[in-house]
């Protein structure tokens, strides 16, 4: 008996380890981010081989995405984003019950933090367990990050369209600009677009997609962005 409580107290313990080293290895990943941008995610990976086709995707600094872009994103996406360490409650607490009300997902309530640690490092499948590794990945990116460079990776690898990441290809398969050049009106479309990306880029504005670019503008200058 005391031997197969050792085995198991053991068995338990190299359980635990292997899970340290792998939360240390996002860790290290995450880390690296601070200097170097990804040069890949896990949703582009998977689009690449879904279609066998490589995602267009260009890397551009902050400084070179336009201000109005950046306003419009977080008033559509995260509002809170400059104040909460990660997660915004009351969002995710409306999100749940708008879902229970419906009885399917209608609302997500994930901050750009927690949006970004999906792309970059999950599947776009859904389980307890991926959604445990999401709370953890939003935590360290949180702790590890700036706001302005969670934030600067988040508009360079979200999905705008079908194979098309990031601000830079979305501005010029939408638009032919540079993302520097949007204007308010673009910004707010794009930002619109971005819960789901791929049907709108098939069939463009939506009655749903309008309406939020309303909402979006009016909530533009509102936004608070990281080193404004």
């Amino acid at each position: 008996m005391r031997r197969r409580a050792r085995w198991s107290r053991r068995f338990f313990g190299f359980l635990i380890s292997l899970c340290l080293l792998y939360e240390l290895w996002f860790a290290g990943r995450i880390l690296i981010l601070k200097w170097i941008e990804p040069t890949s995610t896990s949703f582009m990976s998977a689009y690449a081989e879904e279609t066998n086709t490589t995602p267009s995707y260009i890397w551009v600094e902050y400084e070179d995405i336009s201000l109005k872009v950046k306003k419009a994103v977080i008033a559509s996406e995260d509002a809170k984003f400059l104040s909460h360490g990660g997660f915004d409650w009351a969002s995710l607490r409306y999100a749940a019950s708008q879902n229970l009300r419906q009885g399917k997902t209608v609302s997500g309530g994930s901050t750009i933090t927690q949006q970004l640690a999906k792309n970059l490092f999950l599947s776009p499948s859904r389980s307890v367990w991926r959604k445990a590794q999401e709370v953890i990945l939003t935590l360290m990116l949180e702790f590890m990050l700036s706001k302005q460079r969670i934030l600067e990776i988040y508009l360079n690898v979200i999905e705008w369209g079908r194979g098309v990441y990031g601000i830079e290809a979305a501005a010029n398969h939408y638009f032919g600009q540079r993302a520097n050049d949007l204007s308010e009106y673009e910004a707010v479309k794009l930002a619109s677009y971005i819960p789901a990306p791929r049907k709108h880029d098939l069939i463009g504005d939506t009655e749903r997609s309008l309406r939020k670019g309303k909402i979006i503008r009016s909530r533009m200058n509102h936004s608070r962005i990281p080193n404004e």
